[in-house]
């Protein structure tokens, strides 16, 4: 009788228990229902923090997917990513960020430009997703620890180019310039603004409506499809490509130490037998590698990302910028087109004087290259390229007549949109 006794005691608390897991079934809700506007269907009975963090953060993605569009300028170095990035940089209601991945790299892989070790590589894009995310939710505090050395009291003057963002030199965060001013040059800002005050970035951040972050330390679209599927976020990612002849002139005469055996080579016509071919062949891998993903057309990437040629935005920038504004679903401030018109007439000597600049004659300098490399080298490149030199709609050089007769232009006349 006894026996009996416990094993009806037994049946009992099992039936209990599964009506309490039945319950738990029916009344949880997935971490998607966070998007419903009753806050209360997130999340009930989970166990995890994960969970729970996400459901606390409810209100921000409301927040966020009614007004914040985040937007990510994808390119490498010497593409004309600081020309496409100030598009975003003069629009009274964009928080731009100059290249904040500077600082993950040289914290994590000091004194290594690119770094060719897979374990490095793993580090570095783990942490710069992680600092992405934060940056775009106004978290700048994140950006802290990497910063050397460390801010204190939440300032700082070792920011990396703050004088390239112009919500960092104007008020809140610096009362020296004011919003209206098209042209605030980087050192000025640095001279006239006092150390950077974090809490006043963040609160700059958060009264803007858009964030836009500039990055040439990702190699390609697959590195960041954590950001896009990531529901806290509505980023929208603009790759920037450039003829890769381009891009190896412009590194030489900007990089003259990393690139001085192709220096060597222009100048003796002969091709140095341990030269570093890899400062090429990255660039156009990565390159074809983010381009075949979007023509692919992967669902994760719908409506999410743009291909943009430099050399289009630097022939029509004013046509060109008018596009991405339109795939970004957002309008085009007055002080966008004032410097559009203001600093795409520069001469080239001006450009030549500031490596880093923005003022020139955008038209000219898309395809100055031609003028600076010699027939090998550009058969070269051509040879190393050729995929996606044809699949970005760049034609070959056949012959030095050829290169040097600008009026020949070797840019198709494509024009790359939205890969919805």
């Amino acid at each position: 009788m006894q026996c009996s006794w416990k094993a009806v005691l037994l049946l009992a608390l099992a039936s209990i228990a599964i009506q309490y897991t039945a319950i738990r079934t029916f009344t949880a809700k997935p971490f998607q229902m966070c998007h419903v506007p009753n806050p209360l269907n997130c999340g009930l009975g989970q166990e995890t923090d994960s969970f729970d963090r996400l459901c606390d953060e409810y209100p921000y993605f409301m927040y966020n997917i009614s007004r914040k569009t985040h937007i990510l300028i994808l390119a490498t170095t010497r593409s004309g990513s600081s020309f496409i990035g100030q598009l975003f940089n003069q629009h009274s209601d964009v928080f731009y960020l100059f290249e904040p991945l500077y600082h993950v790299q040289t914290t994590l892989i000091p004194r290594l430009s690119h770094s060719k070790n897979t374990a490095d590589r793993r580090v570095m894009l783990g942490a710069s997703r992680d600092l992405l995310r934060s940056l775009y939710d106004c978290d700048l505090y994140f950006l802290e620890s990497y910063i050397k050395p460390q801010p204190v009291n939440h300032t700082t003057d070792k920011l990396f180019r703050r004088g390239a963002s112009k919500a960092l030199c104007s008020p809140p965060v610096c009362d020296a310039f004011q919003p209206s001013e098209v042209n605030i040059e980087e050192g000025d800002c640095i001279k006239k603004c006092a150390a950077l005050n974090m809490t006043l970035a963040r609160h700059s951040c958060r009264e803007r409506r858009h964030v836009a972050i500039k990055i040439v330390r990702v190699p390609e679209i697959n590195d960041l499809r954590a950001l896009v599927e990531d529901p806290r976020l509505n980023l929208k990612i603009i790759q920037l490509v450039r003829d890769p002849r381009g891009i190896l002139a412009s590194r030489i005469e900007t990089f003259r130490d990393t690139y001085r055996l192709w220096r060597i080579w222009r100048v003796t016509g002969r091709k140095p037998y341990n030269l570093d071919i890899s400062q090429l062949t990255v660039v156009c891998e990565d390159f074809l590698n983010s381009v075949s993903t979007g023509l692919s057309r992967p669902a994760w990437l719908k409506g999410k990302y743009m291909v943009v040629r430099y050399e289009d935005l630097a022939r029509n920038p004013l046509k060109k910028t008018k596009e991405i504004y339109e795939y970004l679903g957002m309008s085009m401030d007055s002080n966008v087109i004032r410097w559009i018109q203001t600093n795409t007439r520069g001469s080239n000597e001006l450009s030549a004087k500031h490596k880093y600049g923005t003022v020139r004659d955008s038209a000219a300098n898309a395809e100055s290259w031609r003028l600076k490399l010699s027939y090998d080298m550009v058969d070269y490149t051509q040879t190393v390229c050729k995929q996606i030199l044809n699949q970005l709609g760049y034609r070959m050089v056949e012959s030095p007549e050829e290169l040097k007769n600008l009026s020949l232009t070797v840019v198709e006349e494509r024009s790359f949109v939205p890969f919805l």
